[in-house]
């Protein structure tokens, strides 16, 4: 349930409000922005009777949320959420990109590519230290080794990282090192390592599941958030259907769905939605113009020999050529890189 006060509610009002519903064993969640003033009521709402809400002195509106995540629902928090990530803002007229080899190989390889992406106006370094793979013969990632080699990367561009996280054994090291935890795909609904996450503030960038509906991956999002974490970005990676021809399926218009449903930032994954690096320039043009909050793509500096995804890793000059493009366009659709 919602509640927005009148505006020139009072203090002694305001306190007055809270404790009708702390009284009643109700959580309140103040989500006011500098225009408006809201509360979130989180419990059984079901036995509250809007007309004696009304009756309340400073109450102006009082309307009920009928999704099942609450706290994700744009109905709790009608703005824009923007995590910052070490100064680096995404959501609202940002659009940031992220961008780095799917696994990391060596110092050289991640040092070189963190350095040619931030020449491009990539913001975010990504790259895989501990890798899920579908076949347990293939390439796993360096692991702790490819965390240290991620450190020295960001020692050395200044960028801040992202790498995926595999279970909640690891978070201590994570919230440590990382500037942004992934949660992958095949993890959006590893409940127990949600809420571990939702016990911390770092952000968490949370893909959507291989097949998972907008409510699912909102639901998936809601157990961070309930944990008391509100830095989630969402990640549309591609969905599965029966096409073979691409990796998996762009679901571009989960970027709208996820704007009309909630308010958190949302960002597309051009890679592994085509899974061909011909695809990644158009399907990163589409997803700006479709009001994406960002991108993380891969660029590797030899993508013939790379231990993963080689197949759809941009080379450095094709992500250069790639942003500029993208920078041209940005101001159009009102969005800053």
């Amino acid at each position: 349930m919602i509640i927005r006060a009148k505006q020139n509610i009072t203090e002694s009002e305001l306190k007055n409000l809270k404790e009708y519903f702390t009284s009643k064993n109700f959580q309140l969640i103040d989500a006011s922005s500098e225009n408006v003033k809201v509360f979130g009521i989180i419990g059984d709402t079901s036995k509250l009777i809007e007309q004696d809400i009304y009756t309340i002195p400073g109450v102006e509106a009082v309307t009920r949320i009928q999704a099942p995540y609450k706290k994700a629902s744009k109905e709790f928090h009608p703005e824009p959420t923007i995590v910052d990530v070490n100064g680096v803002k995404i959501g609202g007229d940002n659009f940031v990109v992220i961008a780095g080899p799917c696994s990391v190989e060596s110092k050289e390889q991640i040092i070189s590519i963190a350095e040619e992406v931030k020449k491009s106006g990539a913001k975010i370094l990504r790259g895989g230290a501990f890798k899920p793979r579908t076949s347990p013969y293939a390439f796993q990632g360096l692991e702790a080794e490819g965390l240290d080699l991620l450190l020295e990367a960001k020692k050395a561009t200044g960028l801040p990282i992202i790498t995926e996280i595999m279970s909640e054994d690891m978070i201590d090291r994570y919230v440590k090192d990382v500037d942004i935890i992934q949660v992958g795909a095949r993890n959006m609904q590893n409940f127990h390592l949600l809420k571990a996450l939702g016990k911390t503030k770092k952000p968490i960038l949370l893909k959507r599941g291989l097949s998972a509906t907008i409510e699912e991956w909102l639901m998936a999002a809601e157990y961070i958030l309930a944990g008391g974490n509100p830095n989630v970005i969402l990640c549309e990676r591609g969905i599965r259907t029966f096409e073979k021809y691409t990796r998996n399926t762009l679901d571009i218009s989960a970027v709208l769905a996820v704007k009309e449903l909630s308010h958190l930032p949302v960002i597309i994954d051009p890679s592994h939605s085509g899974g061909r690096w011909a695809m990644v320039p158009g399907l990163s043009k589409a997803s700006l113009a479709v009001g994406a909050d960002g991108l993380i793509v891969e660029v590797h500096n030899d993508p013939e020999h790379a231990l993963c995804d080689g197949a759809q890793s941009l080379k450095p000059k094709k992500f250069d050529e790639m942003m500029g493009v993208l920078k041209q366009i940005a101001p159009i659709v009102g969005k800053k890189i």
